[in-house]
């Protein structure tokens, strides 16, 4: 069995389970089932995306990102040492900040110096990912907590810090304000929620994403 069939087997399992434990998302599920989550190798890449990306709306960071990737075309996606190679005046060229900028270079040197190790990260606990990741300027914990769930798949991570996911949760407990970080700690352990937050999370954002 594939890395991929495994852990699609996983999900579809984790569905039927959180179906069984919680009737709203039940409902969610049957609604906009199966769960998207598909891991994938391309650490690096992702996560020098994930920092131009950053506070800029959907339109914005993929028109940055795209000029970004001409940069160096006809390559797919340039290695740490054509970045590091590139003037900051020629990425800030692309529309990208300074600070940007000072981000994504420091993503690149922490990349080489093994500060950032890439090959580890699939036998990383969550937290020890959390803080390997942190130490780069401009990676907050949010962003690694999308790493976590978007690249390396991990099925428990509950990004409590998300606006989305803190007023879905609202609207789905019936709350009168977005709960924060301890309640909803409180909230996924009372629902049944773990050790799936993940896939819970993935159907949260989709109920507030798809019109009904």
């Amino acid at each position: 069995m594939s890395r991929l069939t495994a852990f699609m087997s996983e999900l579809q399992e984790a569905e039927r389970i959180l179906a069984r434990r919680d009737r709203h998302l039940k409902k969610l599920i049957e609604r906009h089932g199966p769960c998207g989550i598909r891991p994938h190798t391309r650490y690096f890449e992702t996560l020098i995306r994930s920092v131009i990306s950053q506070q800029l709306s959907t339109k914005a960071a993929d028109t940055i990102y795209q000029r970004f990737q001409l940069l160096y075309a006809p390559v797919r996606f340039p290695t740490p040492e054509q970045i590091l190679a590139t003037p900051n005046e020629t990425l800030r060229a692309v529309g990208m900040s300074n600070s940007k900028v000072s981000f994504v270079k420091d993503l690149v040197a922490r990349t080489q110096d093994g500060t950032v190790k890439f090959n580890r990260l699939s036998r990383m606990s969550n937290e020890e990912v959390i803080e390997m990741l942190t130490q780069v300027k401009g990676i907050g914990v949010w962003t690694v907590h999308m790493f976590l769930i978007f690249s390396l798949g991990r099925l428990d991570v509950w990004p409590v810090g998300d606006l989305g996911i803190r007023k879905a949760v609202q609207i789905a407990c019936q709350l009168d304000e977005m709960p924060d970080a301890g309640q909803m700690e409180q909230i996924a352990q009372d629902r049944q929620w773990r050790p799936y937050c993940s896939v819970v999370s993935w159907f949260l954002w989709r109920s507030l994403s798809v019109k009904e």
